[in-house]
């Protein structure tokens, strides 16, 4: 973070210097003479362009492709990048397509669209004040709100599409210069300013706006003229676009994937290696899953096999066939399954466990609820296995049997009575079976995505009656189950032996374990009531709370906790990740309303504020738990990647990372060593959000992680805005200008409002994670650094993700360890 922010300092420095140097007067009228004479011969231009549409837009030889980026090349970023999907950039036969598909006549003499649609056949249709503006300017008149025909269209898109940065320049111009006077005043550049941030969805205050607006003046409008030439915003915007442009997407691949890297020695000794291969990374990524896997597939398949084997030796084989010994197969495995899955959800356990080294190596504790899944899906095959071979060929073999055949083989064990079906399915274990699986088939229907989310795919009625609560309650219904299971297994079908009816030997130790758990959170939490010592509301319905630390309640940064509302119920726990560090003497966490209880622990504590926090809902506590974030601390470099609420985990590891430095450079240790047992070295922040209000949620822990972080180094946090366009597009340039110069004269972002610098658009993933390939490849000492790319957020992303950490491990020297976090 500081090298971050000595570079910005040195980027400010440099732009004042470049505004106090005014181009002179006879510059400017030079300027604003090429530039006239240059769109007076547009639309002739225009005509030959069409004709020939492959010669649109500059040719760049291989070599000035291989060039280092110049201010030049930078300015051409400048444009108006107009998106049809996909990543798709439109051309001229793309609009043409538009145009004939909005085309009509009336009563002119040549087809023709509305004003209105000019927005639509340009590819501006998420911005329509700004191409209404845009259409303005072009037409250069009053009378701007005419129909359009094809041939003026064309005229205007080849204007757009043209890559001088003067003919840009001049529009961009234009649309500031609303009188077209050839001077911009303070009035102008206000309504722009509106208009900028209206395009991007930005809220901005009258005092904001006044403020931008004097900034720009003030270090443009050096002599005090009152008004804005052409040339001096020139001069503003190459400073501003030439230190945002970074380098091409082909300079970035040659770089990483290059052979004769030249790598960072910022932390470490560097040694040169050769890339993986594609196997061994899939293999580093996932022999822990794979392993574990394997050894439960193996265990069901012998227990099923045993079984099999078992029953087709006995006599009940002679009256049901194979449908027996593959019923009671499948029920050996429902044993094994219903044992199992009990213990990923042990959390106590688990967190114990896996701070132990040796064990977490071997076991993957972080794919402990997704282990959880699988297994319910292994028991789903179980149940169809077992009870559908009952149902439909066991019972009805026993009942339609010969006489003599059922005498001589299974009498005894239904009392020397051939049952009817109907008396077979009234029996207590199938009754006891059926029930059990009807309880079972409710609660792993709720379980699933979309009713556990209410999601809107869900018809309305269905909706009212879904959602985490309704999955929660459900969920319990398993203590039913266990209980019918071990009801089930005492009357079993065709055995006596009271070794045979093994259900309980299967159970008992994880439904002991269990139940110790609960019982020991029942405990524990009931002496963790907290005081909330502050509760703030943020938009995006997101409730933050700082609440008082329990004596003796210790945890590591990227762990959670459950928390209960006994006011909304004596029940529910629901998990949330810390947001404070370990050196902090409060607990916080952030709670988005996604679901029943979070909407109303929300709306109970929206009371609370407006009351002066006099009424304040009563909380218990629950925990720490270990996470995959809390992982954090084997690996040297860390990248956080974290979506809109999403960024909650990476809050107190990046208070915990900054912290140790902040500790180290106060005992004079100097640089640490690159050793795994001294905690994160670097860590790397990727916060992407598409609301402007969702930088509050963490604005206060920004600034004092910035701060903390500023001199040592070891904390770099990028924060993305989607709602913007990207940095280099016309309708963002204003915003770009601005942004740069706050921070130069204040130190502050505009967007963000923290000293931590916002980008604009998606971020570029691969350019990322070639910056990281190039900085961290190839380097070791005792044991190799490898980036620990940890994300929260949708799975979208998460794919891409993955797939690039397997990317660049193969082709760069540099191991990309991905994890996510699984709910």
């Amino acid at each position: 973070m500081g090298r971050h922010l000595k570079s910005q300092k040195a980027h400010d420095h440099s732009l004042i210097a470049l505004f106090n140097s005014t181009p002179s007067s006879s510059s400017s009228s030079s300027s604003s003479s090429s530039l006239s004479s240059s769109s007076s011969s547009w639309y002739a231009e225009s005509i030959r362009l069409s004709s020939n549409p492959v010669q649109t837009g500059s040719k760049v030889s291989h070599e000035a492709e291989q060039a280092e980026v110049t201010e030049n090349d930078s300015i051409q970023c400048m444009g108006f990048m107009n998106d049809i999907g996909g990543g798709s950039i439109m051309e001229w036969k793309d609009v043409e397509n538009r145009f004939d598909q909005l085309a009509w006549t009336g009563n002119h003499t040549e087809p023709v669209i509305k004003w209105s649609e000019f927005d639509f056949c340009i590819g501006m249709q998420s911005s329509p004040e700004f191409a209404n503006e845009l259409l303005r300017t072009l037409r250069r008149c009053r009378n701007w709100k005419l129909d359009i025909t094809k041939p003026e269209l064309q005229y205007f898109w080849f204007r757009i599409k043209d890559d001088s940065f003067n003919s840009r320049m001049r529009i961009f111009f234009d649309m500031c210069n609303r009188n077209m006077d050839g001077k911009i005043t303070e009035t102008d550049i206000k309504q722009t300013i509106l208009l900028t941030a209206s395009t991007n969805k930005l809220s901005l205050t009258h005092e904001e706006v006044e403020d931008y607006t004097a900034l720009i003046m003030k270090s443009v409008d050096i002599k005090n003229n009152g008004y804005i030439e052409i040339s001096q915003m020139e001069s503003l915007m190459k400073a501003t676009l030439s230190s945002k442009t970074l380098l091409s997407p082909t300079k970035q691949v040659s770089a990483a994937l290059g052979k004769n890297n030249v790598h960072n020695n910022e932390f470490c000794e560097v040694v040169e290696e050769e890339p993986m291969s594609k196997a061994e990374v899939m293999f580093r990524n996932y022999w822990r899953r794979c392993w574990i896997v394997l050894l439960w597939v193996v265990a069901c398949i012998g227990l099923f096999t045993w079984k099999f084997v078992q029953y087709k030796n006995r006599s009940g084989f002679e009256v049901m066939g194979y449908c027996l010994p593959t019923a009671k197969g499948a029920a050996e495995t429902l044993k094994l399954n219903m044992a199992l899955i009990l213990l990923p959800v042990c959390r106590n356990t688990i967190t114990w466990l896996r701070n132990h080294r040796s064990i977490g190596y071997l076991i993957p504790f972080n794919d402990s609820i997704n282990f959880h899944k699988v297994i319910a899906g292994g028991i789903v095959v179980g149940v169809i296995l077992h009870g559908g071979t009952h149902l439909a060929c066991d019972f009805p073999r026993i009942s339609e049997s010969d006489r003599s055949i059922f005498r001589q083989t299974i009498a005894a064990d239904f009392g020397y009575h051939q049952p009817t079906y109907v008396e077979i399915l009234l029996t207590p274990e199938v009754g006891s079976g059926i029930v059990m699986v009807v309880l079972m088939g409710i609660a792993f229907s709720l379980a699933s995505k979309w009713p556990r989310r209410g999601s809107p795919v869900l018809p309305v009625s269905l909706r009212r009656v879904t959602g985490y609560d309704t999955f929660w309650y459900s969920h319990h219904l398993f203590v039913l189950v266990y209980a019918l299971l071990i009801f089930h297994s005492v009357f079993l079908f065709l055995t006596k032996n009271w070794l045979e009816k093994s259900t309980w030997m299967y159970i008992i130790f994880p439904v002991l374990l269990y139940t110790g758990e609960r019982i020991f959170r029942a405990v524990r939490s009931g002496s963790y009531e907290v005081d909330i010592l502050k509760a703030s509301l943020y938009s995006g319905k997101v409730l933050h709370l700082k609440m008082q630390k329990p004596e003796g309640f210790n945890y590591r940064s990227g762990m959670y906790i459950f928390l209960q509302c006994p006011q909304l119920s004596p029940f529910q726990w629901h998990p949330f990740s810390l947001t404070s560090g370990p050196q902090d003497d409060y607990l916080s966490v952030h709670i988005r309303t996604l679901g029943d209880w979070s909407y109303h622990i929300y709306s109970l504590f929206q009371e609370a504020v407006l009351s002066g926090l006099q009424e304040c809902p009563k909380l218990y506590i629950d925990g720490p738990y270990g996470s995959a974030a809390q992982d954090h601390v084997k690996y040297d470099i860390l990248v956080l990647v974290g979506l809109g609420i999403g960024a909650t985990p990476f809050i107190s590891i990046l208070k915990d990372v900054a912290k140790g430095a902040q500790i180290a450079q106060r005992d004079n240790s100097g640089l640490r060593e690159c050793s795994l047992t001294k905690g994160p070295s670097k860590a790397y922040l990727y916060w992407i959000t598409r609301d402007q209000n969702s930088f509050d949620w963490f604005r206060d822990a920004m600034k004092e992680i910035s701060n903390s972080a500023e001199k040592q180094s070891v904390v770099e946090m990028h924060n993305f805005l989607t709602s913007v366009y990207p940095e280099g597009d016309v309708r963002s340039a204003l915003l770009s200008v601005i942004q740069s110069l706050h921070h130069a004269k204040n130190g502050i972002d505009i967007v963000s409002r923290t000293p931590i610098h916002t980008h604009f658009a998606r971020p570029n993933w691969f350019n990322i994670f070639s910056r990281l390939a190039r900085k961290h490849g190839g380097a070791k000492i005792g044991e190799k650094i490898i980036p620990w790319v940890f994300y929260c957020g949708p799975s979208n992303l998460a794919r891409e993700l993955m797939k690039l950490c397997t990317k660049f491990s193969t082709t760069t020297t540099t191991r990309f360890s991905f994890h996510k976090e699984n709910y």
